[in-house]
């Protein structure tokens, strides 16, 4: 059994999606990171950083957070959706890391100055809005003639798309990175990414691209 201490962003739904995908047992912890619970002193002896999601697996008894981690935890674990043979697994490793260091910190901040703070900084909504479409541009060339980001359906797949969701807050049509657009599609009508994005609550339809 996994407990899972989360809340409804793209970081939370990177470990929401993967227990759904691995299948394992797993118990919610809402975190409402907008009223403070992240900082509540028995969660951070979870979480150290203040952060969602974390888990402790009671098999182990490890407790573990940052979001790329717990995906690499949860592949080892069961053995899924992180390949054996080595060319493929570092690459998934690597395309792990492209999300945690450019995809995911470059769109929060496009999501801070584009969507909840527009017009505050000219200069830090042109960075950032122009950061997220070169991104976009990577990840499109990258999936040019591929189904997933390194071939098979991965844990590079979970971190990128959980992102993705999310093109309408960073101000990108979809339409302009055709690639994305396909990957991004086929990996929204999986069952277990549908029944993931609904943790800890169910926020509506996943968006879809016009």
């Amino acid at each position: 059994m996994i407990d899972l201490y989360t809340w409804g962003t793209p970081n939370g739904r990177k470990a929401s999606i993967m227990l759904e995908e691995v299948g394992l047992d797993y118990t919610t912890h809402p975190i409402n990171i907008m009223e403070d619970d992240q900082f509540a002193p028995d969660y951070l002896k979870i979480s150290p950083n203040n952060k969602i999601p974390a888990i402790v697996d009671s098999d182990t008894g490890i407790a573990m957070m940052e979001s790329g981690a717990i995906l690499m935890y949860l592949a080892e674990k069961t053995g899924k959706l992180l390949a054996s043979d080595d060319a493929a697994r570092w690459q998934t490793i690597e395309w792990l890391m492209w999300q945690m260091g450019g995809f995911g910190p470059m769109l929060g901040q496009a999501h801070h100055f584009l969507k909840f703070n527009p017009d505050v900084s000219e200069y830090a909504s042109n960075r950032y809005g122009k950061e997220t479409q070169r991104l976009y541009g990577v990840l499109d060339a990258r999936l040019e003639g591929r189904d997933y980001i390194v071939d098979d359906y991965s844990i590079a797949d979970i971190a990128t798309w959980a992102w993705a969701a999310r093109f309408e807050w960073q101000q990108i049509d979809l339409n302009d990175y055709p690639n994305v657009k396909r990957w991004y599609v086929s990996i929204a009508t999986r069952p277990a990414v549908i029944a993931g994005c609904k943790v800890p609550s169910d926020p509506g339809p996943i968006p879809m691209p016009a």
